[in-house]
């Protein structure tokens, strides 16, 4: 089998009814230049409006806000309780794709050589609005247009120094929270926040407190919407992007907080009690269970910091005992999805084969790729018997290797690229040698998953959104063969992708073939034993892109249909084959 090019993140809502996450959200990482540079994350700010969300991240500099309603000169701090700042430098203007930057003024959003987060709301019914007003002094109304009753909202006094005031569902209108602190919610029983209405899908309303509603003051709200089955999002129109909700602690490892959707951004906070607003997303280390991430704190200006508590999983986000999970307290939270929604239409959108030329070590990093890496495999060409090793951006910086059934590994990779991914410390290699393949997750055509074990019979929950027609399954934290299911073999048989041996009789997949949201698992220890953790990569079938498929051999030329061009000459005769072919 060889591979170009392959499977884009299809433009979302182009010939679908509704919008994809990936248009109105993103997390975008780039290096300061102190000079003029594009940021494209595909978010139209100039059209649509919105919010931009900065933060440098190795340093302690404050937040930034800068919306399209009070424009490209001003911006306030979550962290602060100051009102407007000046924008005089660093930010240049809002785009159709992003927006762009220009020389730094001391705002620490353009500096040179610094790493910088960015985080994109575009203004979009039942996802985000940005709304502007003064104060009154009198419980009233305040219209807006996010068409949905929100499930957070953020207030800001602009025209002088007073303290964020927060709406979240969860707590209703006796309660609100301040973005700029760590304290508990504190009580509105008599409405002067909230005026005691709960916001509706046109309006939220307001006591006449002077935090929210001081005669003459000027504000800004920022508005966010939770989906209950009634998003809009998606191809069919019927997908949620984004969840503000809440739990109570219970103090147990790998909780997992339901939320229909793998989540790619998270803020929490315990609302009865003290504890600081954590931010983390999927770019900075959103990973798999016992690998660390990194996180951020919308109330302080903190540098990003290592955390071991917040973890991805398939179908919401994980949490561990502790801070952020301990019994009977309460942690209220706002989620954003991982995208894209839509299936590729571009195979180079998802895609990406490249030869390196140089060796690779701490000061080179692997080749670059037009989108963000989900899975990686390389391997040195002119090398026999070499390693080969995978790479998951939910694996963190650990590997493990497609031909050894050896324990997952201790790398240096780093994930957070927008075009590929990097190597961290150290030697890693010294051959200019390699091949690189690299995939981007996408709806029916590319999953990861990584869960944890029960030593049950089980299903595993996907986001593939169809039935995958192949899986790789590997132990992560043991020495095991890699379990392989193919829609050729049947659930009966399994092959492993690190020998060359036929497909034998198992019931590892028990028996039962997967589903569009599940994949299913004996108590096989090689798959699912209790308490051990695995990760399962899985493929689909998408026309034009990428093909599962099967073919006898019959010793002399044949044509096996992919929908595009392949090249290859495994044909013995009477010998059956499976294939993974992309465009």
């Amino acid at each position: 089998m060889t591979a170009s090019k392959i499977v884009a993140a299809a433009a979302s809502g182009v010939g679908g009814a509704g919008l994809d996450v990936d248009e109105v959200f993103s997390t975008f990482l780039y290096t300061g230049n102190n000079s003029s540079q594009t940021i494209t994350n595909n978010i139209d700010l100039s059209g649509e409006g919105g919010l931009i969300w900065l933060k440098e991240r190795k340093a302690q500099e404050g937040h930034r806000f800068i919306d399209t309603v009070r424009g490209k000169t001003k911006f306030v701090r979550p962290e602060a309780t100051g009102g407007n700042y000046t924008l005089d430098g660093g930010f240049d203007d809002f785009t159709s794709t992003g927006f762009t930057l220009r020389t730094e003024a001391g705002w620490s959003i353009n500096s040179n050589a610094e790493d910088m987060v960015s985080w994109t709301f575009r203004k979009a019914r039942k996802f985000f609005d940005v709304v502007t007003y003064t104060g009154d002094g009198q419980a009233r109304t305040i219209n807006h247009n996010l068409g949905s009753v929100p499930g957070v909202i953020f207030i800001k006094q602009t025209n002088t120094t007073r303290d964020w005031v927060v709406y979240h569902r969860s707590l209703g209108t006796t309660k609100h929270l301040r973005l700029n602190s760590t304290s508990a919610s504190g009580n509105d029983s008599s409405g002067e926040y909230w005026g005691g209405t709960t916001p509706t899908a046109t309006q939220f309303s307001l006591g006449d407190y002077f935090a929210v509603n001081q005669n003459g003051g000027t504000y800004v709200a920022y508005l966010f919407a939770h989906n209950n089955n009634d998003g809009g999002f998606g191809p069919d129109g019927d997908q949620d992007i984004i969840k503000c909700g809440s739990y109570t602690g219970n103090s147990t490892d790998a909780r997992t907080i339901d939320l229909g959707f793998e989540a790619q951004w998270l803020l929490v906070k315990r609302s009865d009690g003290a504890t600081d607003w954590w931010i983390v997303d999927s770019m900075r280390g959103l990973h798999a269970r016992q690998m660390s991430g990194k996180y951020l704190e919308a109330n302080t200006s903190n540098a990003e910091a290592s955390q071991g508590k917040f973890f991805a999983d398939s179908q919401g986000f994980m949490v561990d005992a502790g801070d952020y999970n301990t019994t009977g307290e309460t942690y209220i939270y706002m989620a954003i999805r991982r995208g894209p929604l839509a299936v590729p239409e571009d195979a180079t959108k998802v895609f990406d084969l490249d030869i390196n030329t140089q060796a690779i070590n701490s000061s080179y990093a692997p080749p670059r790729t037009p989108f963000p890496v989900d899975m990686g495999i390389y391997r040195n060409r002119n090398q026999s018997g070499a390693s080969t090793p995978i790479f998951a951006r939910l694996q963190g910086a650990n590997y493990l290797q497609t031909n050894a059934v050896d324990a997952e590994g201790s790398g240096y990779t780093t994930w957070d690229q927008m075009d590929g991914w990097g190597i961290s410390t150290g030697s890693w290699e010294s051959s200019s040698n390699y091949v690189f393949y690299n995939w981007k997750r996408a709806p029916s055509y590319f999953d990861v998953v990584a869960y944890s074990g029960t030593g049950s019979a089980r299903t595993v929950s996907h986001n593939l959104g169809v039935p995958p027609e192949m899986i790789w399954v590997k132990k992560r934290d043991g020495s095991q063969a890699w379990q392989v299911y193919h829609s050729a073999t049947g659930n009966n048989q399994t092959l492993q992708l690190n020998t060359d041996a036929a497909a034998a009789s198992s019931t590892k997949f028990n028996s039962t073939d997967p589903t569009s949201s599940v994949f299913s698992l004996s108590n096989a220890s090689a798959v699912n034993g209790s308490g051990t953790n695995y990760i399962a990569y899985l493929f689909a079938t998408v026309a034009g892109i990428s093909k599962v498929g099967s073919y006898n051999g019959n010793g002399s030329s044949q044509t096996i249909d992919c929908g595009f061009s392949v090249t290859g000459n495994i044909n013995q005769s009477s010998q059956s084959y499976i294939f993974y072919a992309i465009a």
